[in-house]
């Protein structure tokens, strides 16, 4: 079975997923009728993409600056144990400035986005939260200068009813 099984979604599943990334206040009478379905239907659907894990969360998107959140970095990290020690992931995801935690290829073994509110509270996130990490053998920090385009949508392809049929 591959992931796509496990999560076994029609071109309705989608439709919704849609709506609610655009809007997750949207409330279920308005989705039932975007959709053209019964709000007991869309209320049913809606719970199962939650309990199968489709919808992890709702949440509000906020404009980091307006609470004092300035600055935008992303840190390669190396460690000494290469890719997948759970005790440096645990480390590293407990840091409350840290927003993002990737293992990648290449060179470095985490790529860590963080947020904090100036180059002097980076500079303190370096030498107090990353330096506690024993794993860590290195860090490069790339400042973000200015963002155009930052988002956590996910496309979601349009199944037609050919799709569904296969």
């Amino acid at each position: 079975m591959d992931m796509h099984d496990e999560f076994a979604l029609d071109r309705i599943d989608l439709e919704i997923l849609g709506y609610l990334q655009e809007n997750c206040k949207i409330t279920n009478a308005d989705l039932a009728r975007e959709l053209g379905m019964a709000p007991s239907g869309v209320l049913e659907r809606v719970r199962k993409l939650e309990q199968k894990g489709v919808i992890l969360q709702y949440t509000a998107r906020i404009n980091p600056k307006a609470v004092d959140q300035h600055l935008l970095a992303f840190i390669f990290i190396k460690v000494a144990d290469g890719l997948g020690c759970d005790e440096t992931d645990k480390l590293l995801t407990a840091i409350e400035a840290v927003q993002e935690v990737h293992h990648i290829t290449g060179d470095d073994c985490y790529l860590v986005k963080a947020r904090v509110s100036s180059s002097h509270a980076l500079m303190q996130l370096m030498r107090t939260s990353f330096r506690d990490i024993p794993n860590i053998v290195s860090t490069r920090t790339t400042i973000v200068l200015e963002t155009v385009k930052e988002n956590q949508h996910i496309i979601i392809a349009k199944k037609t009813n050919t799709d569904e049929q296969a």
